[in-house]
């Protein structure tokens, strides 16, 4: 149980992503990496499947990933320009720390949808994970996400699906304040 749900209360209600491309050194270290991830294992999980695996792209595989990405993207969409390329690659080595979420479902009574929804919450629990450990983490997609290649780049097995990639590191400046949606527009009441 949280002792002080005020200070629990303050994070959430300020609680933010930081963007990748302004990530900096420190990063999380190795063993900060396995604390974040078993905080992050902490999720909803229906029938305790773990429908979910955490994969590291250490900083000296940084670059390896990066060329693969690329020709991924290469292979998929060969008329890509030099700049298409340079974005590919990029996204590959900003921040100091990346960890690819995939969605792993088990067979099961459970539905996928749950199993799905729960390899999300993970993503959410890694996020603050990397808050609680003193940096800023960013949930990020884009087509790599949703790439077979990339998948299978990653070790994918059947079934399994990219759920994000979560970058972590130190915040280069102040994290700016994104518009929230009016909770009228979230929230309503059942009328039957």
């Amino acid at each position: 149980m949280f002792n002080d749900p005020t200070s629990l209360s303050a994070y959430l209600a300020s609680r933010r992503s930081g963007k990748p491309r302004d990530m900096v050194a420190p990063g999380p270290d190795r063993d900060q990496v396995a604390a974040m991830v078993e905080m992050a294992a902490r999720t909803p999980d229906h029938g305790k499947l773990a429908p979910w695996r955490f994969v590291v792209i250490p900083p000296d595989r940084r670059e390896a990933f990066a060329a693969m990405l690329e020709a991924a993207y290469l292979a998929e969409r060969p008329e890509a320009k030099r700049l298409e390329i340079e974005a590919v690659r990029q996204f590959a080595l900003q921040a100091p720390t990346l960890i690819t979420v995939l969605s792993s479902p088990r067979d099961s009574h459970i539905p996928l949808w749950e199993q799905e929804l729960s390899a999300g919450a993970a993503v959410m629990n890694l996020l603050h994970a990397a808050n609680a450990h003193g940096f800023v983490g960013g949930w990020l997609t884009t087509w790599a996400a949703f790439s077979p290649a990339v998948l299978a780049g990653l070790g994918g097995r059947a079934g399994e699906k990219i759920a994000g990639f979560v970058f972590v590191g130190t915040p280069s400046r102040a994290l700016d304040e994104r518009p929230r949606p009016p909770l009228d527009l979230i929230l309503s009441d059942w009328s039957g």
